[in-house]
């Protein structure tokens, strides 16, 4: 048993306990979810396999409900009825987190006919971030860099091979202190154990070879605006291309495992009326599950930086929504008809916002500063504002400010 790393998500758990009556925690299976919650519940349901606590909620339900809280609802989508158990209980009684309710799959019944405005607060976990794990020392903050707080630091020193390592055993708790070797059995399992089990629960009715085919399309395609179309060619077998209409079901199926995660384009004021691109980049949750589905390790990905950077792009991905959820930050992409693009945008509910491109290759630098330029010239400023950053996130550098403005980041000197 690992000790408990602090998480980002601890203390926006403790904000949204003393203002909503229950928080919704979800997110893949096996990202923390359930030990974050813990710290603060004082009563467990693990509803996956208490065959007890199952019954109860048909036959005796006050008797969870009216457990010492806060009461946690581990897996509670296995009994989705419990989403309006605890909404009613909520309503009656009108106190400040009483119930933590953990899920690594969304239902698509009970919980879509009420989506407990004002009872529930949402809150999404990931795998940890490099900051989580003690990989970045998160001395150049996101927090700071939207509030204008930026100090120049020393190279943190984490080598490339070190960050591939950390792609490929990826964020997840129970590989924290394993070898690249363990991890990668590890994940295989966690694969297998998606398309044996996790996918036919959500009446995915497919062969489980196909639907590993499914994800080392995905993993290939990490980064891009991999169409349904271009799955379905990868997942077809000898009669040719799977339905579209399948695929779309498969992609919906991973959405709901909270596998994969898009980033939406951005479309803002612009000064000139250049057509904006509108489909979304698809990630994985974590950049070690398409690393795992295309069955590479850290040599395949050293050979073929190219394709690494995908993989990293999919790290700064997922280590950015961890640092800015606490801000209520939301991120983008941008890209014009032109080719014209920025990797991330990130905005935040008071408007301000910040832009970031993602560069494995600290030689990539200057080429990537001078498409921010560009990029910020044909945003009209005068309607969305002034960026409060503009960066570049790398893999060997000193955290610096450029003499155009442009943040240098090295990605293991992030945080929240």
């Amino acid at each position: 048993m690992h000790d408990y790393r602090t998480r980002v998500a601890d203390g926006d758990l403790a904000d949204r306990m003393r203002w909503a009556g229950a928080v919704l925690i979800e997110g893949p299976k096996a990202c923390g979810k359930t030990a974050t919650a813990e710290r603060v519940a004082a009563t467990t349901f693990q509803m996956d396999t208490d065959m007890g606590a199952q019954a109860l909620v048909q036959t005796a339900p006050e008797v969870l409900l009216g457990a010492h809280a806060p009461v946690l609802f581990d897996e509670w989508q296995i009994t989705p009825s419990l989403w309006n158990l605890v909404r009613r209980e909520v309503d009656n009684h009108r106190a400040r987190g009483r119930f933590i309710l953990t899920g690594s799959a969304t239902p698509d019944d009970d919980a879509a006919r009420h989506t407990g405005a004002g009872r529930f607060s949402r809150l999404e976990m990931r795998p940890m971030s490099l900051f989580e794990g003690g990989v970045s020392n998160g001395q150049v903050s996101l927090r700071g860099l939207f509030d204008g707080d930026f100090a120049p630091t020393l190279d943190p020193g984490v080598t490339v091979p070190e960050l591939v390592e950390r792609m490929v055993v990826g964020g997840w708790p129970d590989l924290l202190d394993a070898p690249v070797r363990e991890a990668q059995r590890w994940m295989s399992d966690y694969l297998r154990t998606v398309v044996e089990i996790d996918l036919p629960r959500l009446g995915v009715r497919r062969d489980p070879e196909s639907l590993m085919r499914m994800l080392r399309s995905l993993g290939r395609g990490v980064g891009t605006g991999l169409t349904a179309k271009a799955v379905a060619s990868d997942v077809g077998g000898p009669d040719g291309p799977a339905r579209q209409e399948t695929v779309a079901r498969y992609l919906d199926a991973l959405r709901r495992l909270m596998l994969t995660e898009d980033v939406p384009a951005w479309a803002p004021h612009m000064r000139a009326t250049t057509p904006l691109r509108k489909a979304a980049t698809r990630f994985m949750a974590d950049p070690s599950l398409g690393i795992a589905s295309l069955g590479a390790g850290p040599t395949q990905l050293l050979r073929d930086l190219n394709a690494a950077g995908f993989h990293f792009e999919g790290l700064v991905a997922r280590d950015l929504r961890v640092y800015g959820q606490p801000l209520g930050g939301r991120l983008w992409h941008w890209r014009d008809n032109n080719g014209h693009e920025v990797d991330f945008v990130i905005t935040l509910d008071d408007g301000r916002w910040g832009a970031l491109e993602v560069k494995m290759n600290p030689e990539a630098v200057d080429s990537a500063a001078d498409s921010l330029l560009r990029f910020v010239q044909k945003v009209d400023t005068s309607k969305v504002g002034l960026p409060e950053f503009m960066g570049v996130v790398t893999t060997r550098s000193s955290a610096i400010r450029r003499r155009d403005g442009i943040l240098v980041l090295p990605v293991a000197a992030l945080g929240p």
